[in-house]
Formats: C-alpha cells, structure tokens, sequence
C-alpha cells in the first residue's frame, strides 16, 4: 500500500495531471485528486496523491512543500486518516436553556 499526502494552497487552476507531473518526479504516483466543491465543481485548493512507497513519498514532501507554484507555496505533508463525521442532532439538540 502506498503512502497518501495532503497538497494544500494551490491555485484554482492546479489540475489532477498537474499533481502527477510534479509528484512523478520524486517516484510512481498511485494516484492524484483536487478536491473540488461539489455543487459549482471549483477547486477547493488542496487535493491528495498517493505515491508507490513512503520513501518516494518522503521524497516529495522534502521536494515539493514549501516549493512556489503561481505565487503560491505548497503544502505537502502526510495525509492524516480521515475521520467519519457524526450527525450530532443539529439544530434543536438540548442546549440547556430554562423557560
């Protein structure tokens, strides 16, 4: 299994291509996705790519964060697990207040 980072602070612009061509130089990439907004499909400007082996992964992070593309300065770190939201009741959940 490979090794997922977070690419964060990029330009609208940054395609899923674009993250491969970067991130292929430090080793194989698995995959590469920018999360975009579901309802208008606009980046959301961060996105993830899972590389071969925690070496080339270790390789990109030393590579490409802090590196400058469009003015901008990229964030690539270890993505961290995702954790699954709860529906904590919303609206109208307690809240404690006395008539």
């Amino acid at each position: 299994m490979g090794k997922k980072l977070y690419v964060g602070n990029l330009t609208y612009s940054v395609t899923r291509t674009n993250l491969e061509e970067w991130f292929a130089q430090y080793g194989t990439v698995q995959s590469a996705q920018v999360v975009t907004d579901r309802d208008s499909g606009r980046s959301k400007g961060f996105g993830f790519v899972e590389m071969d082996t925690d070496a080339q992964a270790q390789a990109a992070i030393q590579g490409l964060n802090e590196h400058e593309h469009d003015g901008r300065r990229l964030t690539v770190d270890e993505a961290k697990p995702r954790v699954a939201r709860t529906n904590s009741g919303g609206y109208g959940s307690g809240g404690g207040r006395a008539y």
